[in-house]
Formats: C-alpha cells, structure tokens, sequence
C-alpha cells in the first residue's frame, strides 16, 4: 500500500530585510561632520607639537593684521573725540562795542525766528569777562581796565537740514548784513576739514586692511607649501592608496585657518594692550584740557572683521598651495 504524500507546509514566517553594510543616509551628516572635527582637531596637534615655527607664523600674521587694526582704533577714536566737538556753535557773531545787552538780546530773539536756526546762544559782554578771567594768566591786566572791552556774542547752531558748508556760508554772509554786526567766525568749518581727513584716513585703512590681508595669503600660503614638501612622502603613499584629493586637502586647510584664527587672536590681544597702555596718558591729557576721554578698543564688528578676514585670506593661501601641489602630481 502506497504512502500518502505529505504537503509541506508553506514557511509563512516573515524574513528579516537584509542590512546593508554601508552608512545610512540619515548618519551621513553626523559622519561628515566627525570626521571634519577629528581632521581640525589633529591639524591643530600637529601644529601644537612645532611651537617654534607656528608661533613664528602666527606672530608676523598678527603684526601684519595689527596695524591697520591700530590706525582703525586711532580714526574711531579721533570721531569719537570730533563727535562732542559738534556740539560747538557753528557760527560765532560778534556784536558791536556801542550794541548793549539789551540789543543783543532783542537780536537774539529775532535770530530765534529763522527757521534755519535751531538756537541762538546769548553771551554777554559780562559772562564774556568772566569767561576770560577764568582762563587765568590774565588777571593784572585785566584789573587795569576801567571797562569791559569786550562785546556780546551771539552763538548760531543750525538745524541739521543746514549744516551743510554751502548753507553756512550763505547764513554767515547774511548775519553779517545785520546792522549790529562787527565780524562773525565759521566755527565749525575746521571741523568739517577734520572729518574729511577722518574718512580720507579711514579708506587709507581699509586699503592697508586689504593689501596686508594679501601678505597673510601669502604667508599662510608659502608655509603651507614648505609643510607640503616635508609631508611629501606621506601624501604620495596616501595617493598609491587611492585617497582622493579632498582627503588630502582636508589637513591643510584647517592648517591654514588654525594660522588664520591664531594670528587674528593675537591682533586683537596686540591692540587691546595698546589701548590698556595708553589710555592713563590720554586721561592725563584730557584731564589739562578739563576734559575726560576714555578710549575704545576694537568692537565686535571690527573684531568678527579681523577674524574672519584672517581665516579667509588663510584658507584662500593654502587652497591655492594644495591645489598647485595636486595638479602637479596628476599624470600628464
């Protein structure tokens, strides 16, 4: 008698999906960025074991960057300083001998009325005296005398819309028609002359910024070179190996923005110190002057210029050295 045959039964258990053996896409970013990490980190390790070299290279990278950085402290400072000089009246009219107190003070009001004017500032021949009495040096002279030589004063600040040189010019011109004028003075006409020098000044910096910037690109681009030539050997293993260009590309270029970030550290510590240094003989200065003035350093936006400048003109140095050495190693 035959045997039944037995049906097998269909496997109905569920296989696992097979795990592929490179990284998923979602860990790729996180990969990315540890091994950008690990290559800074070790780029800085091996700059860190040659002090010698590297504090050279970051030292002459912060003098280069220190200078223009100085001379733009110096102009913010001297606008600073042009700044509280502004509140001077632009327009000094002098009254004549034979005008009294009483007169100057009816043409004040008239001069109030102008609607270029944003004050009038009335100084009387007596406060006038007494403001030159205060100077000091003068007193025998002045107790000799059996009146007050010296005349009212009518002080002009313009509005805004009029500061301009032109318009000054023209109010001066017109204030001297006035009957009771004698001679009137631009008081601000030197001011206007040192702002001008100011921004000339300025642009002088930004021009030096931008020509020193160009010494640290070279800077940073010939020691890259020399590392290049004593890592030639281990470069051409890492090509025999099939190691692409990014991989070794990738150690110099946080080489040169670690010189980069160094050097724009070391600039800021640089000015800083100057600043720190000087600023007890400009308070003795100010202080002859009856005057306080604290100078500033270098601000957060100068200071992410500096930085990022430095880092910038650094890896622009050793992209150009690294490239040059890659397309030289490639066949012909």
């Amino acid at each position: 008698m035959a045997k039944p045959k037995l049906k097998r039964k269909p496997n109905t258990a569920k296989r696992k999906p097979h795990r592929r053996s490179g990284p998923r896409l979602l860990d790729m970013p996180g990969l990315w960025a540890n091994r950008h990490l690990q290559s800074a980190v070790a780029t800085l390790g091996r700059l860190m074991r040659t002090p010698l070299p590297t504090g050279m290279t970051v030292a002459v990278i912060g003098i280069s960057l220190a200078l223009p950085a100085a001379l733009f402290v110096v102009t913010e400072n001297l606008r600073t300083m042009a700044g509280g000089w502004d509140q001077a009246a632009a327009i000094s009219l002098f009254l004549k001998q034979d005008v009294d107190d009483a007169g100057a003070a009816r043409l004040a009001e008239q001069l109030r009325a102008r609607p270029e004017l944003a004050q009038v500032h009335l100084i009387s021949r007596e406060q006038a005296l007494n403001e030159f009495r205060a100077l000091g040096g003068f007193e025998d002279a002045l107790s000799q005398l059996k009146s007050n030589p010296l005349p009212a004063v009518l002080a002009l600040y313009p509005q805004a819309a009029s500061s301009a040189p032109e318009r000054l010019q023209a109010l001066h011109d017109e204030v001297m028609t006035l009957p009771e004028a004698d001679f009137a003075r631009m008081d601000t006409l030197w001011l206007q002359r040192f702002q001008a020098i100011l921004d000339l000044a300025q642009r002088a910096v930004l021009l030096l910024g931008g020509l020193l910037g160009v010494g640290v690109l070279l800077i940073v681009g010939n020691t890259i070179r020399l590392e290049i030539l004593n890592r030639r050997i281990e470069i051409e293993i890492m090509e025999l190996v099939g190691a692409t260009g990014a991989f070794i590309r990738r150690p110099f270029l946080y080489a040169g923005a670690w010189y980069g970030l160094l050097g724009g550290l070391t600039a800021w510590f640089l000015v800083t110190i100057a600043v720190i240094l000087l600023q007890q003989p400009v308070s003795r200065l100010a202080t002859l002057y009856r005057s306080e003035f604290p100078l500033t350093g270098l601000g957060p936006l100068a200071m992410l210029v500096i930085f990022s400048g430095s880092v910038l003109f650094s890896l622009i140095g050793s992209w150009i050295a690294v490239n040059r050495h890659l397309r030289g190693a490639e066949p012909g």
